[in-house]
């Protein structure tokens, strides 16, 4: 289930909370990502209408997590997704664009990702922007696969061998995600 949020009008009504004219804010948190944010309407009795209304604070393209769908990350991305995903399994595909089974396993994987609703697939392509990251993950040959829990690494399959990815995807869903 995608994470989002979406600008609602403040009904008129509330207008009359704030004295008629200024501002109406309302804070919300989403569930599970730390985000908060705050939403600022204005309104006016002379006109009887909202006049403007804006989030103040919102990083939600970081927890945007889509099931059923391999979502691209980089090094800034990737561990604001990782621990917005909470409980819930995720598998990172570490590939390069010159990479011939890279290419071989993506249609393979993305077909994972329709079939594990439960499963966060995640991709991080090694180009030299990615470089820190990578290296914090310890990367030694593409593609390689990380299974991740609880923001630690459980699982990893290197090389593009579809089954022990399975595998390891399986293992991971069954046990919580216990090292192995």
């Amino acid at each position: 289930m995608p994470l989002s949020l979406r600008l609602a009008p403040y009904p008129t009504a509330l207008a009359s909370t704030t004295g008629g004219y200024g501002p109406v804010k309302k804070q919300c948190r989403i569930p599970y990502s730390g985000v908060a944010t705050t939403r600022i309407g204005f309104f006016s009795l002379d006109y009887g209408k909202r006049v403007e209304s804006s989030v103040v604070r919102c990083s939600l393209e970081t927890v945007n997590v889509n099931v059923g769908q391999v979502k691209e990350v980089d090094k800034d991305t990737f561990w604001p997704i990782v621990k917005a995903a909470g409980e819930k399994i995720i598998v990172l595909d570490m590939y390069t664009q010159w990479c011939g089974p890279c290419k071989v396993i993506a249609p393979k994987y993305k077909a994972l990702s329709e079939k594990y609703e439960d499963v966060v697939f995640l991709k991080l392509d090694c180009n030299p922007e990615n470089r820190p990251l990578v290296k914090e993950l310890g990367l030694r040959v593409v593609p390689t696969f990380k299974i991740f829990k609880d923001n630690k690494v459980v699982k990893e399959v290197t090389g593009a061998k579809y089954d022990n990815l399975v595998e390891a995807i399986e293992t991971a869903r069954s046990t919580g995600g216990s090292s192995g």
